[in-house]
């Protein structure tokens, strides 16, 4: 890449200061809104301007904009484009190509190894767009790619709709679901990316361009079948998502508390040879803390009654503290929400699938590794699969593979004060330790790895993350990124035959 200096960059974004850009507006001659397919090869576009709410080094919200959620990974970026519109994202990307500026895109801030972010480059970021349209006729929402889970169940909980999503409220929609998207209605509604029928995405284009696709199951399949578990980063910008989405008025969401670690090979055990097999209503989450075991359960349109008679083997181990709670999905997701600043700032975790039972001898390894742990906030977390509804694809197929999982779990590890870069130092080498090792001791157990969390260092990650299906995304990343724009740590590179 050319070296650009911030002098260089500052001046080249100066334009953006109150810049507006008019929907449709013509970007290499024609409009970037009436593009149908990746464009020719050797097309040209003229020099891009930025557009958007763009964030430079000497703003004043500079820090609070180029902060992630996890802040174990800092980067600097030159300048961030908070794309109001589209044609932002258009122009952002665009300009980023002819500057030759490494570039990133961002939503959630989650990306849990910071990749969502980049050194002395431009960040795309489509928070911003928050746009929610939902049909009750025909059961679709389509919703801008900068909402998080919470505004998102929020916004369906109006009208008594639902799409899975995972748990934690303040991670972008968009990059859960572009990733597979896992949660308590996953059993119940299939994968999140499952739900996606449709998206705009903005993709380079030409030599040194961008334009917009509209994708769904008759206009570029190929592409949003990539964007089902494969999406985040690799293809292009994705700016808005339309889902299918399913009627939920109700659900009962149970909570059990063991104290202590004495009932963990009779909870694991119950646990894990009933949730996956139950009522595909039922979705199910099991966490090992250091001093506690928790069990949260969710059953759509279900009683206190039945989720205690689904959960009885389980419920029946020791002496849990259990409660339950009758409500709407969007009221009840919105309870069990912990506010970001209340988070340790730092973390550390290791995605893993299992597909058998774990053995005696895997329990008392999680028992072993929890005692030991580096932090009160460290954890072993569980998600029920089994025989649900993600065991079946969506129509066009999706690129997630791991359907046949009884359960996904994962080490993570908590630690540091938000807002103090230097807090929590001396645990994060100790952290990081304890997470290798702990995900080594399981290897015998467990196959295959989660994009959304993913595992730095591992061999293999590109079958780990997509199986089989890693050959076919090549292929449409050549089809779709043959310059390799879009391109990170464990990027998909384009096939190159």
């Amino acid at each position: 890449m050319r070296d650009l200096s911030r002098r260089d960059l500052l001046k080249a974004t100066a334009v953006g200061a109150g810049a507006v850009a008019l929907p449709g507006m013509m970007v290499g001659g024609s409009s970037a809104f009436a593009a149908d397919g990746p464009g020719p090869a050797d097309a040209t576009y003229p020099p891009a301007k930025l557009t958007g709410r763009i964030v430079r080094p000497q703003s004043p919200d500079y820090a609070e904009a180029s902060i992630g959620w996890d802040e174990l990974f800092v980067r600097y970026p030159l300048v961030i484009v908070f794309a109001q519109e589209t044609q932002d994202v258009v122009n952002a990307l665009t300009w980023a190509r002819q500057n030759d500026v490494a570039l990133r895109v961002r939503s959630g801030r989650h990306s849990l190894e910071g990749w969502s972010n980049v050194d002395n480059g431009i960040v795309i970021d489509v928070s911003e767009l928050k746009d929610v349209h939902v049909d009750t006729a025909t059961r679709t929402a389509k919703v801008g790619a900068g909402l998080n889970q919470s505004e998102a169940i929020t916004a369906l909980g109006e009208y008594d709709f639902a799409a899975t999503t995972g748990t934690e409220g303040s991670v972008g929609l968009s990059g859960a679901t572009l990733g597979g998207g896992f949660g308590f209605l996953t059993r119940y509604l299939g994968m999140a990316c499952d739900n996606l029928i449709g998206a705009e995405i903005v993709v380079a284009s030409g030599t040194n361009g961008a334009k917009v696709l509209q994708v769904d199951p008759w206009n570029h399949p190929d592409l949003l079948w990539a964007l089902r578990g494969a999406g985040n980063g690799n293809f292009g910008i994705v700016t808005s998502l339309t889902y299918k989405v399913a009627p939920l008025k109700s659900v009962a969401y149970l909570q059990a508390t063991w104290q202590g670690l004495d009932d963990l090979h009779g909870v694991f055990e119950n646990w894990q040879r009933t949730a996956p097999f139950s009522d595909p209503r039922l979705g199910s989450q099991l966490e090992v803390h250091p001093t506690e075991i928790l069990m949260f359960a969710v059953l759509a349109e279900g009683s206190e009654a039945e989720v205690r008679r689904l959960l009885a083997p389980i419920l029946s181990v020791g002496n849990p503290e259990v409660t339950v709670q009758i409500g709407g999905w969007s009221e009840t997701y919105a309870g069990f929400q912990i506010p970001t600043e209340d988070e340790p700032a730092k973390w550390k975790f290791f995605s893993q699938f299992t597909r058998e039972l774990f053995p005696a001898k895997a329990i008392s390894a999680i028992r072993e590794f929890m005692e030991n742990s580096p932090s009160p906030d460290s954890n072993f977390f569980t998600q029920a699969f089994g025989t649900g509804a993600q065991r079946q694809e969506p129509f066009g197929g999706a690129a997630f593979p791991h359907r046949d999982a009884l359960f996904y779990s994962e080490p993570g590890a908590g630690w540091g004060t938000r807002g103090e870069p230097d807090s929590g130092d001396a645990v994060t080498p100790i952290a990081q330790t304890w997470i290798a090792e702990f995900s080594q001791a399981l290897r015998p157990y467990v196959d295959g790895a989660y994009v959304n969390v993913p595992n730095i260092g591992m061999a293999e990650w590109e079958t780990a993350y997509w199986e089989r299906n890693f050959p076919r995304l090549r292929k449409i990343k050549a089809k779709y990124d043959p310059h390799n724009v879009f391109q990170y740590e464990q990027s998909i590179p384009p096939a190159t035959h």
